[in-house]
């Protein structure tokens, strides 16, 4: 039995009440630059603390119910259109809700004594949780307008993020991030509304239009054309080849905070699109565009991987390696079964934990030697040896070793490959597995690459006697130590996830659209 509050006033709250953090800290003069971090990490605790709460209420109502939405909120809101505010959470969604709800609090936490300059903390802050309301109203709408607005409220504040707090290209950074972010999301728009069209304009619901759908209103060349909107919209946010060159420009330009954010969140908008919109109300144009898919993932693995080994930067290697691991995703969303999408799902929270992780380290290290130049450093494990050995650790996640987390965020992702769902050529997606599995081999020699020229030897002369090389401190323990353990307890333990979504992903695949 579902909590009566948490039945009324859940989610909207949980989705909300950043933004009412953010609207007290407009309140409050720049100059009390404690009082905003105090505000913006109390809102972001609170927002967790619900969610929190949610999650146990969730769990409690056990497995058999975790393939339907709970906690729905059905209510009018632009009739005209015939738009709702109808949100809801499924066993989908959770994972990735509280995804969300751990690392925008930890980013807050690292911001303690890392706001970059200008040292506007009020702004800075601000626009963090103007982003939590985004993701997290993106995360649980199940309208396709309003996840369309909350899909752009997360736009605005990584564009100034990224132009104001960023690097010396910023500018270009930024303005490439919008515009092509702008240009998928149009088309996804275009998408949207041919179906709602040539449905009959009766709804936006993600549940109603699957079923307009199934019921055969649609031809099979406009499902094939809508599907390839929604395939441009969340393709290039994920982002996949082709359509990722504004990713590593963001990722290296971006603050360390908005980084962490981008790789741990935001990507995931574009996956998850697949797999709560497209997937359930276009299975027959899905199985269509599958080779399409998944050749441009087996793509994105291979150019990534090949990308990596030719940088020079730090946080342009770990951005590449974004480009790779999120073709795993893709790879086994499209395969189209419950094993696939069952380990995309589970990929994109083990990249959200270890590329997150990648980030906050780059972000110490450029602090304490105001360079992300490889060449330039080394050294790390005499330095600060515990930033080393996390350095290490996190790499050794991220390449896919068994016992962490990121191993089942790639592994399950081949497998699946090997038997992809009825209609989808098998022999064409054996061959992608192999491609993959020769990812992991790439992935290896990269992340070892870069742990090896920076952790291991002698500090270069240049920072051998520098007094500001020091070891961790106390906001990054505190940052980090939370995905480090999630890291371990999710590679031991992939239950956890797996037991919660596959509920969910075998009822739209198999029965309908939750």
């Amino acid at each position: 039995m579902e909590n009566a509050f948490l039945q009324d006033w859940g989610i909207t709250l949980m989705v909300f009440l950043p933004l009412v953090g953010a609207l007290i800290m407009m309140l409050v003069p720049g100059q009390q630059e404690e009082n905003h971090k105090t505000i913006a990490l109390v809102s972001s605790l609170v927002t967790a603390a619900l969610g929190f709460w949610l999650a146990v209420d969730f769990y409690r109502l056990g497995s058999e119910q975790w393939d339907t939405l709970h906690y729905v909120v059905d209510r009018s809101w632009i009739d005209i259109v015939n738009a709702r505010y109808l949100v809801g959470i499924d066993g989908i969604s959770m994972p990735l809700i509280a995804l969300t709800l751990l690392v925008v609090p930890l980013v807050i936490i690292y911001s303690w004594n890392h706001i970059p300059d200008p040292g506007n903390a009020k702004a800075f802050l601000i626009l963090t949780l103007v982003l939590h309301t985004g993701m997290l109203g993106s995360f649980v709408a199940q309208d396709l307008v309003l996840f369309f607005v909350f899909f752009e409220v997360v736009l605005l504040p990584m564009y100034f993020m990224i132009g104001v707090w960023g690097g010396e290209n910023r500018l270009y950074a930024a303005i490439k991030f919008f515009l092509f972010t702008l240009f998928g999301s149009a088309l996804m728009l275009v998408s949207f509304l041919a179906l709602y069209w040539l449905t009959g304009s009766q709804t936006f619901s993600i549940a109603g239009l699957a079923e307009l759908v199934a019921e055969g209103d649609l031809s099979d060349r406009a499902q094939w054309l809508i599907f390839g909107g929604m395939f441009m919209g969340f393709g290039i946010k994920v982002p996949m080849f082709p359509f990722h060159t504004w990713l590593p420009d963001a990722h290296t330009q971006a603050p360390t905070q908005g980084s962490v954010i981008l790789a741990a969140v935001l990507l995931k908008l574009g996956t998850y699109g697949f797999v709560r919109i497209a997937l359930p109300i276009l299975p027959d144009a899905a199985i269509d565009w599958a080779p399409i898919v998944g050749g441009l993932a087996c793509a994105g693995i291979i150019y990534g991987a090949l990308g990596c080994l030719a940088q020079t930067d730090m946080k342009r290697l770990i951005a590449f390696s974004s480009v790779a691991h999120m073709g795993y995703v893709m790879l086994g969303i499209a395969t189209m079964t419950d094993f696939g999408i069952n380990a995309a799902i589970f990929g994109m929270v083990a990249h959200g934990l270890i590329t997150g992780m990648l980030f906050f380290i780059a972000g110490s290290v450029k602090e304490r030697y105001h360079t992300l130049e490889i060449k330039r450093l080394g050294g790390l494990l005499v330095q600060a040896p515990h930033l080393g050995w996390i350095l290490g650790f996190t790499t050794m996640a991220s390449l896919g070793l068994p016992g962490l987390a990121g191993f089942w965020g790639e592994f399950p992702a081949i497998l699946a490959a090997y038997e992809p769902a009825a209609g989808i050529s098998t022999n064409l997606f054996r061959v992608y597995m192999v491609i993959a599995a020769v990812g992991t081999v790439l992935a290896a020699a990269y992340l070892l690459w870069l742990l090896q020229r920076t952790a291991f030897g002698s500090p270069s002369e240049e920072f051998a006697d520098d007094p500001h090389i020091h070891d961790m401190v106390f906001t990054e323990w505190v940052a980090w130590v939370p995905l480090l353990i999630l890291i371990v307890v999710f590679g031991f333990v992939p239950g956890i996830i797996f037991n919660l979504t596959d509920p969910a992903v075998s009822a739209f695949l198999h029965g309908g659209a939750p």
